[in-house]
């Protein structure tokens, strides 16, 4: 009995020692960190049906503008976000990439917004305004977490001799968002409902 504990102790010593624990800890921050980004992206899809509703109210609304959002916000919710996505590098890219479009989308519709003061008038449509600024920053808040904890789960499982102990268990090094500039990861979508956006009007003819 003696002997069994001697040897389960030194087990876990040998587990400790190898970073088999510390991968066990990473892994489930990367998952949670996940598991925020796939809230905060469904929080933003679940807000566009009643945005785009009220928008549709608006007379002579640029139906292409509208149209766009509600392509953009089908393909980024076909997409499966599952648990395993995460560890797929071109199911993630495909991912961003709707999420990205979805996103663009949406800035130009709150955009085009500023040109109808019927729409900038309405309570409804400026609570909804605020609760989008609000899921943008954090998605944005989301993502920079991920990012960080998988850049710190990557290191570990890099790193001699943690690389061993994954080649054991099988503990792959897992892609990661990509950004065009990487200052992008802390800085939110820019919804400008400034006048300087806005587009010049039309001369009036004499």
């Amino acid at each position: 009995m003696i002997n069994r504990t001697l040897v389960a102790v030194a087990a876990a010593a040998s587990l400790s020692g190898c970073g088999y624990n510390q991968f066990q800890t990473l892994d489930e921050q990367v998952n949670a960190a996940w598991s925020e980004v796939l809230s905060q992206y469904q929080r933003r899809a679940d807000l566009i049906p009643n945005i785009v509703n009220t928008v549709k109210g608006e007379a002579n609304f640029e139906q292409e503008t509208l149209t766009r959002v509600v392509e953009a916000r089908a393909r980024a919710t076909s997409v499966q976000a599952t648990p395993e996505l995460a560890n797929d590098p071109e199911a993630l890219k495909k991912f961003q990439a709707a999420q990205g479009e979805l996103g663009s989308a949406l800035s130009r519709l709150l955009v085009v917004t500023e040109n109808y003061p019927t729409l900038k008038a309405n309570q409804g449509f400026q609570d909804l305004r605020v609760q989008l600024e609000g899921t943008e920053n954090r998605i944005t808040v989301a993502r920079n977490r991920y990012i960080q904890s998988v850049a710190a789960y990557n290191v570990h499982a890099r790193s001699f001799p943690n690389n061993l102990t994954a080649m054991v268990f099988g503990y792959h090094v897992k892609p990661n968002f990509t950004v065009q500039n990487e200052a992008a990861i802390t800085t939110a979508p820019t919804v400008n409902f400034d006048t300087a956006g806005r587009p010049a009007a039309p001369a009036a003819s004499k």
